[in-house]
């Protein structure tokens, strides 16, 4: 299983998303994508995307007063 992580800390919506889908293409069907984030939009808008799309949220976590981290397995 191949993972790509992604950190878009410090980047405003919608980049963390637009980056993510850019990434996942890179990826294979059981492929893993990580990404941290500081948009508290994205905590939102991530995992609804990801269901939306055909993944599959694996872990999903806040690691610090204003910063996420999804993993996201592609379908």
């Amino acid at each position: 299983m191949k993972t790509i992580t992604l950190d878009t800390t410090g980047k405003l919506c919608p980049f963390p998303l637009m980056e993510a889908k850019k990434h996942i293409e890179q990826l294979g069907s059981g492929d893993l994508l990580v990404i941290e984030y500081d948009c508290a939009q994205a905590t939102e808008n991530l995992p609804r995307w990801a269901v939306e799309a055909g993944h599959r949220v694996t872990d999903f976590q806040q690691t610090g007063d204003a910063r996420w981290q999804i993993s996201i397995q592609k379908g």
